[in-house]
């Protein structure tokens, strides 16, 4: 079969070692020229012959015994490089040595001479025969032209993977950049353009069809800015991950993946200042509830690191705690020191005797129903796990002196529209009513409640962008209840390292929340997923409005309106204001609604009526919206 230049992969190793020989005797014969000052006559009498055959038999030797043959040469780099220096450098020893047992086999200077001309040319065509696979390869239409935003490590590295990767005939036609220093010069063989004022020329001239962002250091508002820009010229934009999230330690073109729309959102990361959370939670023995659901599960991967002596997963889950377990368990040998334990925190038996076998001194309160329409139409449910379970917990916490009791609320608590986010308020006042009462009759309590509020986790279970990206791999429409409709966003580890910061600087009775940045519309949201998608809306896919939910609120908020904040020693972290409670008062009410639920059948709207009528007379600013609750506002 006939093959090219640009179809041979690899150059057989006998041919190297030939041209390997071919360069160690011209680069002899070039010795004695050079030392000679080119006079030809003169070669006979120094019976050159002899010593180019001597100096090619020890460059043989040199390169059997260092295998400077060995390296791909289309892969050349550095290691290549010494390896053939290495060669060289045997090769003049062996030569040095037959000529002090054979005098004037290969004079000094000459061996010295060759030594050099053989170094740079042995470097040379190997970095030649590198260029020109890497163009013969290119000689086929490109069918991808790419340009890297970020001229360092990272984007060096990016063009290196592509430019060797021959599974796609793909060119770097150049790196863009926003530092002032770099642009302007060259960087492994391509300019380094001006990201603000070159893009459109550059786009223009070259039709690239894909941008790839290698820089991790790159703020939000510009990522977002330069991704707007290459979705203008329908240019697809991808990244590369940061360096401690390369598998291996090492980074593949496999890890290069498309922008997500979690990329895009929220708002710069906010340094939480962790320092002693170590201190605090190493060696203790620590309870996570909801441990297989998207905080929870988050929250175990980042307490893992401190080393509690016991870390307990609770959760109703099986198949979501086998889950997380395993990925601990593969990430660090715990032995014993990891528990999971299936349990419902409604059954405060079970739950009662997981206390009394691991004695935790730290609880993560994550288990909760979040699912706002779900909720509305099953009261029961929500109020037995998200009161009913948070009491057990707390209660149970209070007697077997627990430190730090942490519940993650939320931002649907505040002004409550839904029965989940009345439930989680009532929760909230639950704990903090305790600890309260706990203050009064013991100052030295030693059990704390602590209590965080933030919005929307970007990539949780049952949030909108999974949803949408469902609707978008079967070709719309996508969804949304309404035009105006807004939601704060944050990651999930944000999230979880705010828990972890409350549970340090907490000092009992306190709500935290979140500086969440800006809220984001979500019909804005939806249209941004359809166009990284590659299509358009109106087009290639439809949004229509389905109209709010019941108990869906227009826009969330992480304060009512009678609440105020106090600051901490974190600008984006805050203390609420919030009114109190009596403990007894809160107490008959969780009493009265336990009454409802095991309570003989009936009708069930009765019912749900009259347990939402109670929750209203403790919440007093619970009013329903586009719900049947909403009769009992009148």
């Amino acid at each position: 079969m006939k093959r090219s230049i640009s179809t041979l992969n690899v150059l057989p190793r006998w041919i190297i070692v030939l041209i390997d020989l071919v360069i160690y005797s011209l680069s002899a014969l070039v010795g004695y020229l050079l030392r000679l000052n080119f006079n030809v006559e003169n070669l006979y009498a120094y019976n050159f012959l002899q010593g180019i055959i001597i100096f090619t038999l020890a460059g043989l030797i040199s390169s059997l015994v260092t295998r400077s043959f060995a390296g791909i040469i289309r892969y050349t780099g550095i290691q290549d490089t010494l390896r053939v220096l290495y060669a060289s450098l045997l090769t003049l020893v062996i030569a040095l040595g037959i000529n002090s047992i054979s005098e004037n086999a290969i004079p000094y200077s000459i061996a010295a001479i060759a030594f050099f001309v053989s170094v740079v040319a042995l470097t040379s065509y190997r970095l030649l025969v590198k260029e020109l696979f890497s163009f013969y390869r290119t000689i086929p239409k490109v069918s991808k032209k790419i340009i890297i935003f970020g001229a360092g490590q990272s984007g060096m590295i990016t063009k290196q993977l592509l430019d060797n990767d021959t599974s796609t005939n793909v060119k770097v036609i150049g790196f863009l950049e926003d530092n002032p220093r770099k642009i302007g010069n060259v960087l492994s063989g391509v300019r380094i353009y001006s990201a603000r004022n070159d893009f459109k020329k550059v786009v223009i001239k070259n039709n690239p069809s894909e941008l790839i962002i290698a820089t991790t250091s790159m703020s939000l508002d510009r990522k977002n800015e330069l991704v707007d820009q290459c979705l203008e010229f329908g240019i697809k934009v991808s990244t590369v991950p940061s360096a401690d999230q390369w598998i291996g330690g090492e980074f593949g073109i496999d890890q290069i993946h498309e922008v997500k729309i979690e990329d895009l959102l929220g708002r710069n990361p906010i340094s939480l200042k962790n320092k002693f959370v170590n201190q605090e939670l190493s060696g203790r023995s620590i309870l996570i509830t909801g441990a297989a659901g998207s905080i929870g599960s988050e929250l175990v991967r980042q307490i893992v690191r401190y080393n509690p002596a016991k870390l307990i997963l609770l959760d109703q889950s099986e198949s979501g705690l086998f889950e997380i377990e395993n990925e601990i368990r593969e990430l660090r040998s715990l032995g014993e020191s990891l528990v999971c334990y299936v349990a419902d925190v409604t059954n405060r038996e079970r739950v009662r005797r997981l206390f009394s076998q691991y004695k935790p001194e730290f609880v993560f309160h994550a288990a909760a129903y979040k699912h706002v329409p779900m909720m509305e139409i099953n009261v029961p449910e929500a109020i037995e796990c998200n009161l009913l379970g948070t009491r057990n917990l707390a209660d149970l916490s209070v007697e077997y002196d627990v430190r730090k009791f942490v519940m993650i609320s939320t931002d649907k608590a505040v002004n409550p529209t839904s029965v989940m986010g009345a439930t989680k308020r009532a929760a909230e006042i639950y704990v903090q009513s305790l600890n309260n009462l706990l203050s009064e009759i013991e100052a030295d309590s030693p059990t704390r409640f602590i209590t965080t509020r933030f919005g929307n986790v970007l990539g949780s279970n049952g949030s909108v962008i999974p949803i949408f990206k469902k609707q978008i791999q079967k070709g719309g429409p996508i969804t949304v209840t309404h035009p105006d409709i807004t939601r704060y966003f944050m990651t999930i580890p944000e999230a979880c390292s705010l828990v972890l910061e409350a549970g340090v600087m907490g000092n009992g009775g306190e709500i935290f929340v979140f500086d969440m940045g800006k809220s984001i519309k979500i019909v804005d949201l939806a249209k941004r997923m359809i166009q990284l998608s590659g299509l358009k809306e109106g087009k290639d896919i439809d949004i229509v409005f389905s109209g709010l939910r019941p108990g869906e609120k227009l826009y969330e908020e992480l304060l009512d309106d009678k609440e105020n904040t106090m600051s901490t020693h974190h600008p984006k972290i805050m203390i609420a204001k919030v009114r109190s409670l009596d403990f007894s008062k809160v107490k008959s009410h969780y009493s009265d609604l336990e009454g409802l639920i095991y309570s003989s059948p009936s009708s069930g709207d009765d019912i749900d009526m009259k347990m939402v009528k109670v929750l209203k007379s403790l919440i007093q600013e619970y009013r329903s919206k586009e719900s049947k609750f909403t009769m009992l506002d009148r």
